[in-house]
């Protein structure tokens, strides 16, 4: 496995463009050319139906860490866009007779995938990436945060990274961070009004965006349950509803690890597929149309978005980037004249953003199919964050903004 690993073997000059204008490294500001992702999984009663809680079977644990660092390479007539430097982590906390089972897994994987011992025990090469091992009693996070680990419990820790790819302590403690911070309690969902369209926005005019995946998929780009198969975060084995959406909760169903640890190539693939498509995305009308209303008066402050796919400062709006590991909820900007916020999903999952809209009087509207379709089989996805007074609009977000930009007679 070779790294800088080919994402586009050749990028078109407004591709190589986009990159320049909206993914290079921004001095002093976050750098949207890196991907990175936590999922940590525990068993607790208020998730017992995905995690398997029961009274006398809890305590396991599971966090996934991935971040990988994209550019441009040069060196060819055409620009490409490479994965630069890769960083895996996953750990599990479970009975320590199913730790030693998959210590044993883990090195029937390696001598599989065509590792090669490095002379340290616990550290294993293939190419340019670098695996590491390591098993605790206690987790050394654990005595950091001062936690219990159940009684016969061990952890294992599995690193995969560029060979030379160290990464600072404070990204390492961002997954065990974010632990401490408590698992999300999924919140009670109040009685909002439904509509055919945006019309009772025209009442609280100018508004401020939210936007959640929705418009990126409309444009292109997977769901974030795409990613949670890559990383297999659930235990759905592939594109199927009825598979449900329990959590991979045993160290015998780490599929994630046994991919990357036998058939490393095609994995990285599967990894690096996300970052492809949102560079061949483009924006999609609700952009535009987003853009003209701003420019109209009617929208104001910046698009609130956790989209990592940069298509709302690609149609020319300013982003408050929301997806951040190392605040619980980033500050969210809101005008002294705004008078609504639009939250346009599927779902807009910052309810933070919501909440405080509504604290500061803002009405609340939402555009939202409120549902996934998949393989031809619909499942209801109802808005949970959703109160007395909001008003729901079950479409996508290109026909709705369609309307909405006819009530406001934008292009007239």
């Amino acid at each position: 496995m070779l790294l800088p690993h080919v994402v586009i073997d050749s990028l078109t000059p407004e591709q190589s463009r986009t990159w320049r204008t909206h993914f290079a490294p921004q001095p002093g500001g976050r750098s949207p050319g890196i991907e990175e992702g936590i999922w940590r999984r525990t068993q607790d009663p208020r998730n017992a139906e995905q995690s398997g809680w029961q009274e006398d079977d809890h305590g396991r644990r599971r966090i996934v860490h991935y971040r990988l660092h994209y550019g441009i390479d040069h060196s060819r007539p055409t620009d490409r866009l490479v994965m630069e430097e890769l960083y895996l982590y996953v750990s599990w906390l479970a009975p320590a007779d199913e730790i030693a089972t998959h210590r044993r897994d883990l090195e029937k994987w390696l001598f599989e995938g065509h590792w090669r011992p490095t002379g340290d025990n616990a550290a294993w090469r293939r190419g340019d990436l670098l695996t590491t091992i390591t098993g605790y009693d206690v987790h050394p996070q654990d005595e950091r945060a001062d936690r219990d680990t159940p009684a016969g419990f061990r952890s294992i820790d599995v690193v995969v990274r560029s060979a030379d790819y160290h990464l600072p302590r404070t990204s390492r403690n961002l997954p065990w961070d974010v632990l401490a911070g408590g698992m999300r309690v999924k919140e009670q969902r109040g009685t909002p009004e439904y509509a055919d369209d945006l019309a009772g926005l025209l009442d609280h005019l100018p508004f401020v965006v939210e936007a959640g995946c929705g418009t990126s998929i409309e444009a292109g780009v997977p769901p974030l349950h795409w990613l949670h198969e890559v990383y297999r975060v659930t235990a759905r084995t592939g594109n199927d509803l009825t598979q449900g959406y329990a959590f991979t909760m045993a160290p015998a169903q780490d599929v994630l690890v046994k991919e990357v640890l036998t058939d490393t190539g095609r994995k990285v693939d599967d990894m690096v597929a996300m970052f492809r498509h949102l560079l061949e995305a483009e924006p999609t009308e609700a952009h535009l149309l987003l853009k003209a209303m701003y420019d109209g008066g009617h929208a104001v402050g910046p698009v609130a978005t956790h989209n990592f796919d940069r298509l709302f400062a690609r149609a020319g709006l300013d982003e408050a980037f929301m997806r951040r590991y190392d605040q619980k909820t980033p500050p969210m900007d809101y005008p002294a004249e705004a008078r609504a916020l639009l939250v346009i999903g599927l779902h807009a999952d910052r309810r933070d953003v919501q909440r405080r809209a509504r604290e500061r009087g803002l009405r609340v509207f939402y555009v939202d199919t409120e549902g996934v379709t998949e393989n031809g089989t619909r499942q209801e996805y109802l808005i949970e964050g959703a109160r007395e007074g909001d008003v729901i609009v079950r479409s996508e977000a290109n026909p709705a903004l369609r309307r909405l930009a006819e009530l406001l007679q934008i292009g007239r």
